[in-house]
């Protein structure tokens, strides 16, 4: 099966909305990915990569019910597909594979 393409960024945002499970949407993501990765990002960054692997079918998404906070209008609920899903568990697969082909003294050891 042929694997479609992920930039680092269009990963992570992949990621981030797996890990906000149904609260996934613009903002939270773009507040959530500054969290975990202490990178500041633009929200239209956020949205052309969802709008992006939305294209790509690695997400769906759905109009959440209005809210007050938001003057009524509704959220943009984005969720993980089954190809999303796969494509995350595959990259790991890789990565993980070309970690362990690490030879120990290949890094040099870092104090944190």
């Amino acid at each position: 099966m042929k694997r479609t393409y992920l930039g680092e960024f269009e990963e992570v945002v992949l990621l981030t909305v797996a890990v906000l499970g149904e609260g996934a949407y613009g903002v939270a993501i773009t507040d959530e990915l500054d969290r975990q990765t202490g990178r500041a990002v633009s929200i239209s960054a956020v949205h052309a990569a969802l709008h992006r692997l939305q294209e790509k079918g690695m997400l769906s998404s759905y109009l959440g019910d209005a809210t007050a906070e938001r003057g009524g209008r509704r959220k943009r609920l984005f969720t993980v597909t089954v190809l999303g899903s796969r494509t995350l568990r595959e990259i790991r697969a890789v990565r993980d594979q070309l970690w362990d082909s690490i030879a120990p003294q290949t890094l040099p050891a870092v104090s944190i």
